[in-house]
């Protein structure tokens, strides 16, 4: 163990058996209790119908731990920690039997009271499970309460609303932890220190300098066994309410008066009341969606989206959003913001490009050079780093350019191993830092920008899906978005940061 650091909890897990749990929550704790930041005295309860016993429980828990990490060193303590609890969240007596195990962990791990209710399950079930936790005792106690939810936070702003209303009668705002995973990623907390830690950096952070922003998170995978999930969300619900839109708010953001949960988020909520709204006809001069064809991936041929298990064959669903956003504020006037995202696109990659504007004259014209543009790149994920692109004189004796990149990597020279998103963020829930959670203001303003597209869209059948094919990186129409502006996309693949060693 690396620290004396611990924080004492119980932390009950609704949907204890289920995919979320096994391949991110139980390597996360299990990194954690390596680390120190767990120590002895803290119990896990997962809860689900299963009807398993606590030894077939820790069976499983073992089991996701070395599949994710192969490593068994401490893993039968580890595993003692957690209880297991067969459980309906319809009914109370359910909900008892749970007071009472929890009642006999918090005496025997000494957890003086302190509760996190981490709700890994379907989002329809959130508000009857907050208001059981009230209703059935299990909020009463000496200690903290938290309670952790998933996305999606609602289908849309009425139903985001009534969601809210309901887990407020048994939870405070600041009880509430909205998880959104990209928040948790290394680089994503890194934009903050990149903007407000250099002095080079800040000054040119403006309209006067930034010729566009551009933020891409594609996939290689299908919808794999999320279809049902995805027929009813698609790409924009899925993607852009949240992770891009999160995204979107750090990178054009003021910088805060401290680094605090409340100033943080107030800067970010800032943001979104200054997005430009865009709604009925000029939603397709603003965005663009597209839906996966057949195609072939790394030499595979896959199907199309309307091929796969459980997907309507006449399925309207976008699996592809470009989009272009306006920030109308002094800082950002006239600069655009372009995400795209997708599946079954080239690569698996989330990156910003911060595109700098040309030098007001090119002196190096008459040598037949064509100066590249500056660019920061921030590498989110598969790779974790920084490329800062300039130009330079070549070797000779002229004075021709030659582009050069200046790298960062978090998988380079440094050696960080970087905590895996969950990690991160189940600590900070530990911590009670819910700086990189969602506040609630933040949800309402972005389902209210996403539900004005998703009006449109779902009130107009597309013609045209599918409109891209698997293996590409996305329809035509997403690099017109782009280039009647006078700019294009860059391409994430000749952007992937070099090894720094």
């Amino acid at each position: 163990m690396t620290t004396n650091e611990t924080h004492t909890s119980l932390i009950m897990i609704f949907g204890a058996t289920g995919d979320l749990a096994k391949r991110k929550l139980y390597p996360s704790l299990f990194h954690l209790y390596r680390k120190g930041k767990l120590a002895d005295k803290f119990a896990i309860i997962g809860t689900a119908r299963s009807p398993w016993t606590h030894e077939e429980f820790r069976a499983n828990v073992k089991d996701s731990v070395l599949t994710a990490l192969g490593s068994n060193e401490q893993i039968d303590d580890f595993a003692s920690h957690f209880y297991y609890q067969p459980h309906d969240v319809t009914d109370s007596e359910s909900y008892i039997k749970l007071r009472n195990l929890a009642g006999e962990l918090d005496s025997k791990y000494e957890l003086q009271g302190n509760r996190i209710f981490y709700l890994a399950m379907a989002p329809e079930f959130f508000g009857t499970i907050a208001d059981h936790l009230k209703s059935d005792g299990l909020t009463e106690t000496e200690g903290f309460k938290r309670l952790i939810i998933e996305k999606p936070f609602g289908h849309d702003l009425e139903s985001a609303e009534k969601l809210n209303a309901q887990i407020r009668q048994s939870f405070a705002e600041e009880e509430i932890y909205r998880i959104d995973h990209y928040l948790g990623k290394a680089m994503v907390q890194n934009i903050e220190v990149i903007r407000f830690a250099n002095a080079f950096f800040e000054p040119l952070w403006n309209h006067r300098y930034i010729s566009n922003i551009q933020i891409t998170s594609s996939e290689k995978l299908g919808v794999e066994e999320r279809a049902r999930y995805y027929e009813k969300s698609g790409a924009l619900r899925d993607m852009v309410q949240n992770h891009m839109l999160q995204m979107v708010a750090l990178l054009a953001m003021e910088p805060p008066i401290r680094l605090s949960t409340d100033e943080i988020r107030s800067e970010k909520v800032k943001v979104f009341r200054a997005l430009r709204p865009i709604e009925g006809e000029e939603v397709n001069n603003y965005f663009v969606r597209g839906q996966y064809g057949p195609g072939s991936i790394d030499g595979e041929k896959v199907e199309g989206y309307r091929n796969e298990l459980n997907v309507d064959p006449q399925s309207n669903t976008e699996t592809f959003v470009a989009g272009k956003l306006m920030i109308d504020n002094f800082r950002w006037a006239g600069v655009p913001f372009y995400i795209r995202t997708g599946k079954r696109m080239t690569a698996k990659s989330t990156k910003i490009v911060v595109q700098f504007k040309d030098i007001p004259m090119n002196l190096y014209k008459n040598n037949h050079d064509q100066l590249n543009p500056n660019l920061l790149v921030i590498h989110i994920q598969p790779d974790e780093g920084i490329t800062l692109h300039l130009n330079a004189k070549k070797s000779g004796q002229n004075m021709q350019t030659n582009p050069v990149k200046l790298n960062f990597s978090n998988e380079g020279s440094n050696g960080i191993n970087t905590p895996e998103a969950y990690e991160k963020l189940l600590y900070d829930c530990l911590q009670g830092d819910a700086t990189n959670f969602t506040h609630w203001d933040e949800v309402a303003l972005s389902w209210r920008f996403v539900d004005k597209i998703s009006e449109v869209w779902e009130n107009t059948t597309s013609s045209t899906f599918p409109n891209y094919s698997s293996g590409s990186m996305g329809p035509d129409d997403a690099d017109k978005l782009v280039e009647k502006d006078g700019f294009f996309w860059w391409n994430v693949t000749d952007l992937d940061v070099e090894d720094c060693k």
